[in-house]
């Protein structure tokens, strides 16, 4: 499995998000976690979009507007954010021709799991200490 930039910029963002709710629970723009964590302003803008429509950030409007997590950062974990952005956590060898005869499935069905179980158990909580 690898984790497109898409994913890696998805987890900077909420990391910064939950930073902020730790001090103060402001809403921060996309302009400024942007320029922060030295993100494409457009991709992240589309990156939001997405986290928005999976419920784990909120927009808020207005002059103070910008964006807050949707849910106590204890419980959104790296699987949350990769999978919707990924649109898959797992190692896929559906692909691959050899497949049905593959000597060597239990070492990726193996990986797949270890890979899902860590990001698991990783919190957004766990990222911000």
């Amino acid at each position: 499995m690898k984790i497109s930039k898409k994913a890696e910029y998805g987890l900077t963002a909420m990391v910064h998000l939950a930073k902020n709710k730790g001090k103060s629970n402001k809403a921060i723009s996309i302009r400024k976690i942007s320029n922060i964590e030295g993100v494409p302003f457009e991709f992240l803008s589309k990156i939001f979009s997405e986290l928005e429509k999976a419920k784990l950030v909120t927009a808020r409007h207005g002059a103070n507007g910008g964006y807050v997590l949707a849910k106590n950062f204890k419980k959104i974990t790296a699987k949350d954010i990769v999978k919707k952005l990924e649109n898959t956590t797992s190692v896929d060898c559906s692909f691959c021709k050899k497949s049905k005869k593959c000597l060597t499935k239990n070492v990726w069905r193996k990986i797949d799991v270890a890979i899902n179980k860590t990001l698991q158990s990783i919190t957004l909580e766990n990222l911000i200490k």
